[in-house]
């Protein structure tokens, strides 16, 4: 479980990067609703006493048990669809001794995990089609428990990143293509299909944010969020209005945006500290993801190379959705900012994955 490692080994640019952005990441938050600051504090102070405790356990070792793994996050799952608590009309977060904490943001980390396992272990017939059906099936249980709760943008970020790591896996280039080639008209039905009068594919939430997305005249008061949040971002200019400012003009100081601590966190950093302080905190995002893959192409073989490309690619596309979806370029959906948005199930999640990632980094080069 444990073993010798090398100091000039560790990834400690890849922790410097986690920690800055957690830091400006909690002096937003305070500036947001300062009653989460000094929570978000204690969880990232933990988060990186997990994370070192787990970059020093044998990613090896961790994944002789994932099907275990596996089968406690679906147990998790199953757990908030018939215990969970309801806030807000979603289903998403269960209450264990005392902690409340999101199991669909653990599910992340679970699926990375096993999927870098199975597809190691099916890397000779990653192409065939009982591989592939299979792999869909062990996908398809989480993602519609996650999806029922409902949560649509996690299930998405489930499909985004399983997409990614069977790539990377080796998946056929002929299958791929074929997927792209179904998929691109599959969207435009699916968009035909959701305007119809009386269709069932979504929930009717779901729908109203897309066609406020789509339509954003037609639905002013739903698209409200979304506009909200373009103005705040676009008011703070170059370098900002400050943090914890009390300019009348501010968006956050009107409370015109919802959750300014969670899914509109960028808003806030876009408002107060400017466009200078948005880029940066997508560089230190991009930079995250970066060291991941980095490692991950270091690794001594493919299940340490899927899960840093698992937890890399998590990172990139939760903060792209974030992003997009705080300036307007996608439907209005409830998703954190990786490490700058309030949350500690979130956080503390990506830390055990960040763990592991500096575990793998620490086991070598390939041969």
């Amino acid at each position: 479980m444990l073993k010798q490692y090398k100091i000039k080994d560790y990834g400690f640019r890849l922790i410097l990067w986690v920690v800055v952005l957690s830091i400006l990441g909690i002096m937003v938050i305070g500036s947001a609703d300062e009653s989460y600051q000094m929570r978000q504090t204690i969880g990232l102070i933990f988060g990186i006493i997990i994370m070192i405790i787990v970059s020093l356990i044998d990613y090896k070792w961790i994944l002789n048990f994932s099907w275990i793994i596996y089968m406690v996050g679906i147990g998790l799952l199953v757990a908030v669809r018939f215990f969970g608590e309801e806030v807000k009309g979603a289903q998403r977060w269960i209450v264990i001794a005392g902690i409340q904490f999101q199991p669909s943001d653990v599910e992340k980390i679970v699926l990375i995990l096993f999927f870098a396992y199975f597809f190691a272990k099916h890397e000779e017939d990653i192409s065939k089609l009982k591989v592939i059906f299979f792999s869909l099936i062990l996908l398809g249980i989480p993602w519609f428990l996650v999806k029922e709760q409902p949560d649509l943008s996690t299930s998405i970020v489930l499909i985004l990143v399983f997409c990614a790591m069977f790539f990377i896996a080796g998946l056929s280039y002929k299958i791929i293509g074929g997927i792209i080639g179904v998929c691109i008209p599959a969207v435009a039905i699916f968009l035909g299909i959701i305007t119809q009068p009386g269709q069932t594919l979504l929930e009717d939430y779901q729908l109203t944010r897309i066609l406020a997305w789509l339509r954003p005249t037609e639905y002013a008061e739903e698209a409200t969020q979304q506009t909200n949040s373009i103005i705040a971002i676009g008011s703070g200019q170059l370098y900002g209005k400050g943090l914890n400012n009390n300019v009348v003009s501010s968006v956050k100081n009107g409370n015109f945006v919802a959750e300014p601590q969670t899914d509109f966190i960028f808003s806030v950093a876009g408002e107060e500290l400017g466009f200078i302080g948005a880029c940066i905190i997508i560089l230190l995002e991009l930079l995250i993801a970066y060291e991941c893959i980095r490692i991950g192409k270091k690794a001594r073989d493919l299940t340490g190379t899927l899960i840093c490309c698992g937890v890399g690619s998590l990172i990139v596309f939760q903060s792209f959705m974030n992003i997009c979806v705080a300036t307007g370029l996608m439907p209005n959906t409830g998703l954190p900012l990786p490490f700058v948005s309030y949350g500690l199930t979130s956080l503390i999640s990506l830390c055990i994955g960040i763990g592991i990632v500096l575990n793998v980094g620490l086991q070598g080069k390939k041969y």
